[in-house]
């Protein structure tokens, strides 16, 4: 089933410089600016209209991950990613797990407010997905624990809205597991609930 998207992604990232997504966009230190979407809204229509406007044909993938950690926060992360060397937050949605985010709570990072290529991936084809996949991650560790059924309901919602709006097929949408030698999402992530979800996409 991945074989078209890893035939894909092989061939596009042989053309691609390693580079971070964000460089030259941010000020010099300061936090990169995030904007959350709380829990009650039961559309996330607004995910279009919070920055620049939607880079369509950039957009082909998800891939989803989680931090590892049973607390992140967008700030933490973000010091995180800066640590390791990044311009900041590397993935383009957090989901939080009501450890340091409400459960369920949605915040978009800069990177897709300015619609920016991530830096999230690992693997052969990181270049590719950092640049044409969106990146979703949950907060917490899934190779110890499951994640929130609110997380959850939250994560296939957020997918459906991306996939639906910009035409990204079911085959399209990766844990990072299936295109990397790790376990992220974890071994806890319920992967069949989560395609059966997706069937509509079909």
């Amino acid at each position: 089933m991945w074989a078209a998207l890893l035939a894909a992604m092989t061939g596009g990232a042989g053309l691609l410089m390693v580079v971070d997504g964000g460089r030259g966009t941010r000020g010099a230190g300061g936090l990169t600016p995030l904007v959350a979407t709380a829990n009650a809204p039961s559309s996330l229509e607004g995910i279009f209209s919070l920055g620049k406007e939607v880079d369509r044909d950039r957009w082909q993938a998800i891939v989803i991950h989680h931090t590892g950690t049973p607390y992140a926060t967008p700030e933490s992360l973000d010091r995180d990613h800066r640590a390791r060397g990044l311009l900041g937050l590397g993935h383009h949605f957090v989901i939080g797990n009501g450890s340091g985010m409400g459960d369920g709570e949605i915040a978009a990072g800069y990177r897709w407010v300015d619609q920016l290529p991530g830096a999230h991936a690992i693997g052969r084809d990181a270049e590719w997905l950092d640049r044409q996949a969106i990146s979703i991650c949950l907060v917490g560790d899934g190779d110890r624990r499951e994640f929130t059924s609110t997380q959850m309901r939250r994560l296939v919602q957020l997918v459906l809205t991306l996939a639906r709006e910009l035409d990204i097929p079911a085959e399209s949408i990766v844990l990072q597991s299936d295109v990397a030698q790790t376990t992220d999402p974890g071994w806890y992530f319920p992967e069949a609930a989560f395609r059966e979800q997706l069937a509509s996409l079909r």
